[in-house]
């Protein structure tokens, strides 16, 4: 069974800093493609960001790119997206996403196979 757990969020202020971790089980890494969504209340579910299996192909959304981060580690089964910057228009439940080994479209939700829970960002001004 595939299992996705983030942790990591919270409350803070306008420019401060947090990292998201999803904690993955039932699914290899190296072979998996991972992402991460966000969705605001009475909003569509958003695209943020995505990582190949060999992490060499990213994707950010023009809104967080230069501001967060996407990363891997296999042997902790963990993926991590580093939130720098951070405006109230970042406020969101954020879920952590894994896919398959194909190459997919990242951007659309519904190429995803499996999602975590969500984790609330609240960024206050």
């Amino acid at each position: 069974q595939v299992r996705l757990v983030e942790s990591g969020g919270g409350s803070v202020q306008a420019g401060d800093s947090l990292r998201l971790s999803c904690v993955t089980s039932g699914i290899s890494l190296s072979t998996t493609y991972m992402a991460w969504f966000r969705q605001a209340p009475g909003k569509e579910r958003e695209f943020v960001a995505a990582i190949s299996p060999s992490d060499v192909y990213i994707d950010y959304a023009a809104s967080v790119k230069d501001r967060f981060t996407i990363s891997k580690n296999n042997g902790k089964n963990t993926v991590t997206l580093q939130m720098n910057a951070l405006k109230p228009e970042d406020t969101a439940a954020c879920y952590c996403a894994a896919g398959s080994n194909q190459m997919i479209k990242p951007r659309v939700p519904g190429g995803w196979l499996y999602w975590g829970q969500g984790i609330q960002v609240t960024v206050s001004s």
